[in-house]
């Protein structure tokens, strides 16, 4: 199965950039089928009576734009309506061998038992996390329903991680030879806590560089009591503050990440690995069906071969029909990227793991969104460049410059949906979404990763990835 899963992994970026210039190339030719209409000829404006102003009102087909937006609608209309179908296929599912954790069969299971109230064991996973952990355990600590059990899971540390964790009263778990990374040592850690917990044992695994925001855990809590059939409840992150511009940018990447889940209802993209909380029963069956139904080492609950073993996750979760949700309630800071250096390598890391999970899981009901996720981020590559390079174009080519109130009007509208999206992030992130260029650059940025990302996937380089300490997290008022 793994020779399979690198097989697929390799073409998956080749798939999709194939497919986004394909849908590129259509919509170039069905819009070069049409002309733009002149609603009137060019004329020349006076502002103020001194600066002229050449004015275009023409514009493209009507048809062209309604044709556009039906095309817009039509996909994302497609997608959920088949994300939905395929989320309540999983969930009335009777199949115990393909969907163990469908709520109709873990309803049926369980019902008529009492396994005792939630409790939370926290893992955290660190390396070298010296700088940040006093300020994740103090999350912990402050949380209106505090943790029965903390674990650190202390990975090949050179640093006073370990007593650091000590002096702040919790446990200590330390990898044995682990060459796995973060995925290895959660295995390690997770074979020896597994088996001594009952089915409402909750299990939260969070970075060591995360503070919980208060109220987490007892809205997960709440959660996971009110409903048995939830398998996991996951965080919605947003970032700590400093930094500067590029700290600023990836704060309105994630505001925007949060409004986006608030709109889906909880509806999961990933179980971020910043903090997330799951039943026993579901990592059991996840170890269960590795190497059987799901790709990795029978017996795992992390395949230490994914980048993104957090996304790897989720998908595993989904494909065993499991009910999981990201409450809005449930939210942390987490660390940012200091430097640009440090940013490429994160971002170029997260987008290569995403290409290789879906490759990894190949075109199934549970992964349908994430290749419709990764088509659309082709697209946006094709559009922003093209767009960018059209300006270049017509900033030398042309003696005068002319304004379309067609576009000016999309322009508009297009930069009012950047300001309402980050309004939650306060008057510096509404100012930066209202000057455009900085965010077009970051997404410019973006694109240049997932270029990357499908070039070192097709020609199997191997990934690496520096981690950034930053000892600056601090707890949102919610």
């Amino acid at each position: 199965m793994r020779a399979r899963t690198r097989t697929l992994g390799r073409s998956v970026g080749l798939v999709i950039a194939g497919l986004a210039m394909s849908a590129a190339a259509l919509l170039w030719l069905a819009v070069a089928a049409g002309s733009p209409t002149p609603d009137a000829a060019p004329f020349r404006y006076l502002i103020f009576g001194v600066l002229p102003v050449l004015y275009d009102p023409s514009r493209p087909a009507l048809w062209a734009i309604l044709g556009a937006i039906a095309l817009a609608v039509l996909f994302a209309a497609g997608i959920a309506l088949l994300e939905r179908r395929a989320t309540n296929r999983s969930r009335r599912s009777s199949n115990s061998s393909r969907n163990p954790l469908a709520p109709k069969i873990v309803m049926a299971k369980s019902g008529g038992v009492f396994a005792k109230p939630v409790t939370v064991t926290v893992l955290i996973p660190a390396h070298n996390e010296e700088l940040s952990l006093p300020a994740t355990l103090a999350s912990l600590f402050a949380q209106s329903h505090r943790p029965e059990r903390v674990i650190v899971v202390a990975d090949n540390c050179t640093d006073d991680t370990v007593a650091i964790a000590r002096a702040h009263g919790v446990e200590v778990f330390e990898s044995v030879d682990n060459r796995k990374k973060k995925a290895g040592a959660l295995n390690q850690a997770l074979s020896r806590v597994l088996p001594g917990l009952l089915d409402n044992d909750v299990v939260m695994v969070m970075d060591a560089d995360t503070a919980l925001d208060d109220g987490f855990l007892a809205e997960a809590v709440a959660r996971f009591t009110s409903d048995r059939a939830l398998m996991a409840v996951g965080g919605l992150f947003y970032g700590e503050p400093g930094f500067g511009l590029i700290g600023l940018l990836q704060r309105n990447e994630y505001v925007r990440y949060s409004r986006e889940l608030a709109r889906r209802r909880g509806r999961v993209f990933v179980l971020t690995g910043t903090a997330s909380m799951f039943r026993p029963l579901a990592l059991r069956s996840v170890a269960e069906n590795r190497g059987v139904t799901l790709p990795g080492v029978h017996g795992d609950v992390y395949d230490t071969h994914a980048l993104t073993e957090d996304n790897e996750l989720t998908i595993a979760l989904k494909s065993l029909g499991a009910l999981i949700t990201s409450p809005a309630q449930c939210t942390v800071v987490t660390e940012l990227m200091p430097t640009l250096p440090a940013l490429w390598q994160q971002r170029l890391r997260w987008q290569r793991g995403a290409l290789e999970n879906i490759g990894a899981y190949g075109l199934t009901p549970a992964t349908l969104r994430y290749w419709a996720q990764q088509l659309g981020i082709g697209y946006s590559v094709i559009a922003l460049t093209s767009f960018l390079t059209l300006i270049l174009v017509t900033l030398l080519a042309v003696s005068t410059w002319v304004w379309f109130p067609f576009w000016l009007g999309l322009g508009t509208i297009f930069v009012a949906e950047r300001v309402v999206t980050v309004w939650e992030g306060g008057w510096r992130a509404r100012l930066l979404a209202l000057t455009v260029l900085p965010e077009l650059c970051f997404d410019l940025f973006l694109n240049v990763v997932y270029v990357k990302g499908i070039i070192d996937i097709t020609l199997g380089r191997q990934a690496n990835w520096e981690h950034a300490n930053t000892p600056t997290l601090t707890v949102r008022a919610v």
